[in-house]
Order: structure tokens, then C-alpha cells, then sequence
């Protein structure tokens, strides 16, 4: 069974192209035109083992708000595609991630009754030129275009670099597990209504 995807999103604003790979090696390719982004999104794939390639253009000279949403949205969308209806798959996924002084977890389910749960606070505005606010962006766009509920929380924590990356690491992480097949259902959906 290939669990692929491939899909585009072009706007006004943004143009973005993403390929997915659920099964993958972790390799990622990502062009956003913001280097923290790219950076979050290269640990995001190979900490979930995704092979992931981004191609993102975006309205930058306005902020990086579009692009950073419309990411979101569109890699969203591409583990909604490849997942076909949550089939087989674990559906519930969770992950503790420390960098250094900070601790993150996230705990994932593939429901198709998308949710965020956001306890994450930044103690600065920007990490490298990027916008802390829009961290929140990303995951929220992402959690309601795949359809799934995250709890993302930082435990504690002081550097915005580690409260960032161990957030995206942590979603990785949780999304890994979520998204294996289990081969108990028998290839079913894993809920009680027979379906997601």
C-alpha cells in the first residue's frame, strides 16, 4: 500500500506545493523562503520519518504570515490524502520531547473532529526573523486540514528556539505512532462507527 500525496494550493498570496510520504526515510526538501520554518520543517520530517518536499512562494514582502498558514494547510492536506479515511491506522499518538531546559508533549488522534489545544507561550517575538505568534498558526492550520485533535503543551521552558523545535519535534513524534498501520484493525477504520 503506497501512502503518498501530492498536492497544491495557489492563491493570491501564496503558491505552495507539498509531497508526502508517510512511509518515508525522514529526507525532506523544504523551500519557504523563511529559514526558521524550513528548519522546523526538516526536524518535523525526520523526526515523524516522512519523506516530505515543500515548495512554498509567498506574499513575504507583506510578513510571513500567508505562507506560514498556508503551509500548514497544505501539509495538511496532503496527510489527510495519504491517510485514506484514517484506515488501519493506530489513530492515537503521544510524545514527550525534551531540548535542554525546555519539555514539550503532544498528543495526537486521528478522529476527523479537528482540534487544537494550544499551552504554548514564547519569551520573545521572534525566533531567528520569524514571528513566534505564527507557530501557533502552523499547527492550527495543519490539525484542522488533516482532521485530527492535538494537545500541544509546553511543560516548561525559557529559550524560544527549544519551546519551538521540541513543539514540532513533539507533533512528529506523536503523528508517527498515530498514523502506523495496525495490523489488528484488519485495515478498518479504528472506531466504534466504523468510520472517521
Amino acid at each position: 500500500m503506497t501512502r503518498t500525496a501530492d498536492i497544491t494550493r495557489d492563491t493570491q498570496e501564496t503558491r505552495i506545493r507539498v509531497r508526502l510520504d508517510l512511509d518515508g526515510a525522514g529526507q525532506a526538501e523544504v523551500a519557504t523562503g523563511i529559514g526558521f520554518f524550513d528548519h522546523m520543517l526538516d526536524s518535523f520530517a525526520r523526526h515523524g520519518g516522512f519523506d516530505i518536499e515543500i515548495e512554498a512562494a509567498g506574499d513575504l514582502h507583506i510578513d510571513m504570515h500567508h505562507t506560514v498558514e498556508d503551509v500548514g494547510i497544505v501539509l495538511g492536506q496532503a496527510f489527510r490524502a495519504a491517510l485514506d479515511g484514517f484506515k488501519g491506522v493506530r489513530r492515537f499518538g503521544h510524545a514527550y520531547i525534551p531540548m535542554d531546559e525546555t519539555l514539550t508533549r503532544c498528543v495526537v488522534d486521528l478522529s476527523n473532529r479537528p482540534y487544537l489545544v494550544w499551552k504554548v507561550s514564547f519569551t520573545r517575538d521572534k525566533v531567528g526573523t520569524m514571528d513566534t505568534e505564527l507557530f501557533k498558526e502552523f499547527h492550527h492550520a495543519f490539525a484542522m486540514n488533516v482532521g485530527a485533535c492535538v494537545h500541544l503543551e509546553t511543560v516548561y521552558g525559557e529559550n524560544a528556539h527549544h519551546i519551538a523545535e521540541s513543539g514540532f519535534k513533539a507533533l512528529a513524534r506523536a503523528l508517527r505512532v498515530a498514523v502506523e498501520i495496525d495490523p489488528r484493525t484488519g485495515g478498518a477504520a479504528p472506531s466504534t462507527k466504523g468510520v472517521l
